[in-house]
């Protein structure tokens, strides 16, 4: 019986609770992992849409780091008491797992956000005995225990302060990823980044560290502009005015820039980004797209608009890179975080819906 105190999600209304939960056995291609702390990513907020609520009761949560307390006899490169960061399910066998695109895995949206079992541990029991969804991007990992897929975990140096890489596994691979692997984002080059939460401030952070000139930032939230200055942009603007955006942007930048990337999933937003780059520019996607985005006719005319889903990153190679170029001082991501103990995660949850905080992360002792 594998026990664990979890952030039990029961309405989508309604605040988490903590609870005492028993997991499912598991798999022998997974691993039980002890959760040391949790990133909190807008994704989470996800599970309370009315279109999930037939899913509900949820332990959601899917930005964690832990010590490795169980491996299946099928597991290979993981042992006991290995620290490892989780991230997203995939299946490791369709063509675009077996090509190293696991973030388009053919089954990507029914593993990570429909519940899909993997080979044992997928649910939970509560107190009462009735089930609890367990399965959130193959981890739930707002409990004390987790259930996971052994290639979902990345073995990292026992040395690394899990608090502080928990978060890579899912917005933070998704913004430094886009630079790094989809945009390729080249020396020299102009950047203009709409929304800087933590996905925006990652790929600030990866431009920087790819040598781009002009990294321009654009929010709502003057807080998170000021962080964005600090952790490397030129320029910073006030979002809200799509026109003055896209004038300001094209003035600094002599008729547009390189490369866009829009967070924010909002259409109106979207067509801003394209609008502000020069012809042969390529805006990237990333951010859950909230309506219809429409375009005319000349809005693209030389340009591309690309959907990207977790940086188009291979989480075994990218994290380590990522964590490669913390230890070197050039992706000082840890400068977007802000812990709270794993009790107060609706504290947590309301800091980061409202932009307080850029980057909860839940400790769990």
């Amino acid at each position: 019986m594998i026990s664990a105190s979890a952030a039990v999600l029961r309405a989508g209304d309604r605040p988490y609770t903590i609870e005492e939960v028993t997991l499912d056995q598991p798999g022998e291609d997974q691993i039980v992992v002890r959760v040391a702390a949790t990133g909190f990513c807008h994704s989470d907020a996800v599970a309370r849409n009315p279109k999930l609520a037939e899913k509900l009761p949820m332990i959601t949560g899917h930005e964690a780091a832990g010590v490795v307390e169980w491996i299946g006899s099928d597991v290979s490169g993981i042992e006991v008491g290995d620290h490892v960061v989780l991230t997203f399910a995939y299946c490791g066998t369709c063509s675009q797992c077996t090509e190293n695109h696991p973030s388009y895995c053919e089954t990507f949206l029914p593993r990570n956000i429909l519940g899909m079992l993997g080979s044992g541990g997928a649910t939970a029991t509560d107190g009462d005995g009735k089930p609890v969804m367990a399965r959130w991007f193959g981890q739930s990992t707002f409990a004390t225990r987790t259930v996971v897929d052994a290639r979902s975990a990345v073995v990292v140096d026992r040395e690394l302060p899990l608090d502080v890489v928990a978060p890579l596994g899912c917005g933070i691979i998704t913004g430094a990823g886009t630079v790094l692997n989809v945009l390729d984002v080249q020396p020299g080059s102009s950047v203009a980044i709409f929304g800087v939460g933590s996905v925006g401030l990652a790929a600030l952070l990866a431009a920087k560290a790819a040598g781009a000139a002009s990294i321009i930032a654009v929010d709502l939230h003057p807080s998170r502009l000021e962080l964005a200055a600090e952790l490397g942009a030129t320029t910073t603007i006030l979002g809200g005015d799509n026109e003055a955006v896209v004038a300001e942007i094209r003035k600094l930048t002599d008729q547009g820039t390189h490369y866009c990337i829009d967070t924010t999933g909002v259409p109106a937003v979207i067509v801003s980004a394209i609008q502000s780059m020069r012809s042969r520019g390529v805006c990237a996607s990333v951010g859950i797209q909230a309506g219809d985005l429409v375009l005319d006719g000349q809005t693209l005319n030389g340009k591309q608009l690309v959907s990207v889903v977790e940086g188009d990153a291979d989480p075994q190679t990218f994290i380590p890179q990522l964590i490669q170029l913390w230890r070197d001082g050039r992706f000082p991501f840890d400068r977007m975080l802000e812990k709270f103990p794993f009790d107060q995660i609706n504290e947590a949850e309301q800091a980061s819906l409202e932009g307080r905080v850029v980057k909860p992360v839940l400790v769990m002792d």
